[in-house]
């Protein structure tokens, strides 16, 4: 245990220098205005989408859901996803049982986000369309699509302890921080995004508190600990929060050259 908490913090040191580049990005700053919340929301919501697939492929390796059923190499690790996966899919909410998708979805319409791009987006992919061939068809801004194919392809191609890097690195480790600093540096009256405000507190709460030291848990369980799987479980995270400074940095770059946009600063 103690050897592989050795490791895993050696991953964690090295991945610190992209961490502090995600969780102090410029881009929460050039949040000034609702106009600035819409476009925000507007491009984040992919990301809120496409983790699912990340923890649905962890699902589907972790767990059996497939007919018939076959019992799982591992009881803790089958309830640590499945706990994950029921916060993430279907939370208790201010509106009831949904996921943290939908939860999202509903405060993007209460600032008055369009959400229509998305759900157009949704629709092409239920009806059978890849993922990059719709995200074409609705005209997303071309840094969402490498964003979510990025992701996509580390679902498709990558390891089961690479999907967890991607996962605890690229996105349940660096969420809560990454919101604070949200939280803490956009000029928008939390009472008049109640919502937004939930969604995005409640992602600190539970990421902070379950969904992280359970995705270490995890990384722990997948690899055992073997150099050679923490290694490429680093490099995966490393490639997932990059892909997010990158959408980050677009975004910065798209609201600043807006008319009414504050100089950088």
């Amino acid at each position: 245990m103690e050897n592989f908490e050795a490791r895993l913090s050696t991953i964690e040191t090295a991945i610190a220098m992209q961490r502090r580049l995600l969780v102090n990005h410029p881009v929460f700053n050039a949040i000034q205005s609702h106009p600035d919340l819409r476009t925000f929301m507007e491009w984040h919501v992919y990301a809120v989408w496409d983790f699912m697939s990340l923890l649905k492929r962890l699902q589907n390796d972790l767990t059996c859901v497939s007919v018939p059923w076959i019992p799982a190499c591992s009881g803790n690790t089958t309830r640590l996803i499945n706990e994950i996966v029921l916060g993430e899919e279907c939370d208790h909410t201010p509106l009831g049982f949904m996921s943290h998708f939908d939860l999202y979805m509903h405060a993007m319409r209460d600032i008055g986000a369009s959400p229509s791009r998305i759900q157009h987006f949704i629709k092409l992919v239920r009806a059978g369309v890849d993922v990059n061939n719709a995200l074409i068809r609705v005209e997303a801004p071309l840094p969402i699509q490498t964003f979510v194919n990025t992701t996509l392809r580390t679902c498709e191609e990558n390891s089961t302890h690479e999907v967890l890097g991607a996962f605890l690195f690229g996105r349940e480790d660096i969420i809560p921080d990454m919101f604070r600093t949200l939280l803490d540096r956009w000029r928008v009256d939390h009472q008049q995004i109640p919502l937004l405000n939930y969604y995005l507190r409640r992602h600190i709460q539970v990421d902070d508190a379950e969904h992280g030291p359970a995705a270490r848990t995890l990384i722990q369980d997948v690899t055992g600990g073997e150099p050679h799987k923490l290694e490429a479980t680093l490099k995966a995270g490393f490639i997932a929060v990059t892909a997010r400074i990158k959408l980050w940095d677009a975004l910065n770059a798209h609201l600043r050259a807006q008319p009414s946009a504050v100089p950088p600063g």
